[in-house]
Formats: structure tokens, C-alpha cells, sequence
């Protein structure tokens, strides 16, 4: 079995000096310093790039640079997502962000899990866990999304916030660690009807 497929399956794999691996970072990362070098109104350039560095993106998303990613390829955005200035996706393992989501600046969604011991890290070997924000969510800026989180449709993450286990839906999260403050309710509605 490739470092690849135990990357995809979960399990130990070597992330620092397996070659194919180095390969498709790289060629990720090219990508990214492309598309943080075109021009903001270059609009033509900009999808040309995107639609490699992120194929599972769906329609409408916005990506404002500078973006990274670890590969892009692990990565499925919904429908009308924003994703605001200094947003990194590390993919190891596969990121779903549902559709309408509000993802703030300098974000970070991280799957990968070191070893504890520190003559294990030393190897270079990690695993990667998923992450997925259901439909809607909206991280303020600054926020840490660790290995293995899911959050809950609707679900309001407050700025600066480290998301060490699952949120709910429909709720406003802060803080390091992030627990849940309150469920978001009709009293937190601005938009009066008429």
C-alpha cells in the first residue's frame, strides 16, 4: 500500500519523505502561488486556477487570496460558500464545507494528527482525520478547526475560536477550547418581517 492510500484510509503514513506525496503538495502549492499572484479582477485567470486546485468546488464559491491548501483535491466547498483572505485548507483527509458557508479570514481547518511522543513525530509519520461544516456554518476569523470535528448546520463558530470536538447545529460556539454558548433562536433574527 502507497503512503497515499494510508493518507485516504486513515491510518500512519509518511507525510515528510514520500515522494508522490511531495509531489502532489508541490504541485498544489504552485497552484496557490498562482492564484495569489493574479490579479483580484482577473476573474477568467482566477477560475482557470481554481477549478485545479479545487474540483469539488461547487458554484458561486468565492476563494480570496491568499488561499493554501495542502492538495485541494480532498476538498469539497458547497454552493455560495466565501472564503475569506488567509484561508488554509490542510486536506490530508477529506474537508467538506456545506453550501453558504462564511468562512473568515486567516481560518484553518487541520487534519492532520502528530505523533505524542516526540521520538515518533521525529519520523515524519502522520494520520489524517476529517472535518466537515455542515450547510450554512459560519467561522469568525481566526478560527481552528482541529482533526476529526464536524459542525452542525448553522452553527456560528465566534472569532478566534479552537474547535477541538463536534459542535451542534444551530448554535453559537466560542473559545479555546470551543463550547457551545447558546442555540441561536427567532430572538437573534435582525431582518424584521413585514
Amino acid at each position: 500500500m502507497t503512503e497515499y492510500e494510508k493518507m485516504c484510509r486513515g491510518e500512519w503514513y509518511d507525510a515528510g519523505g514520500d515522494p508522490e506525496l511531495l509531489a502532489l503538495r508541490l504541485a498544489a502549492e504552485e497552484l496557490c502561488f498562482q492564484l495569489e499572484h493574479t490579479p483580484p479582477g482577473d476573474g477568467a485567470a482566477r477560475e482557470a486556477i481554481l477549478v485545479r486546485l479545487l474540483p469539488g468546488r461547487g458554484p458561486g464559491v468565492t476563494v480570496l487570496s491568499p488561499f493554501w491548501t495542502d492538495y485541494g483535491v480532498h476538498c469539497t466547498i458547497g454552493e455560495g460558500t466565501f472564503l475569506n483572505h488567509g484561508v488554509y485548507l490542510m486536506d490530508c483527509a477529506p474537508i467538506t464545507i456545506g453550501r453558504q458557508c462564511q468562512i473568515g479570514p486567516h481560518c484553518g481547518l487541520y487534519t492532520a494528527v502528530h505523533p505524542m511522543l516526540p521520538e515518533e513525530r521525529a519520523t515524519g509519520i502522520e494520520r489524517a482525520l476529517p472535518i466537515t461544516l455542515g450547510d450554512r456554518v459560519w467561522l469568525g476569523g481566526q478560527v481552528v478547526v482541529l482533526p476529526g470535528v464536524t459542525i452542525g448546520e448553522g452553527a456560528v463558530i465566534g472569532a478566534g475560536s479552537v474547535v477541538t470536538r463536534d459542535i451542534p447545529p444551530h448554535v453559537v460556539a466560542v473559545g479555546n477550547p470551543c463550547r457551545v454558548l447558546r442555540p441561536i433562536t427567532e430572538q437573534d433574527r435582525v431582518l424584521l418581517e413585514k
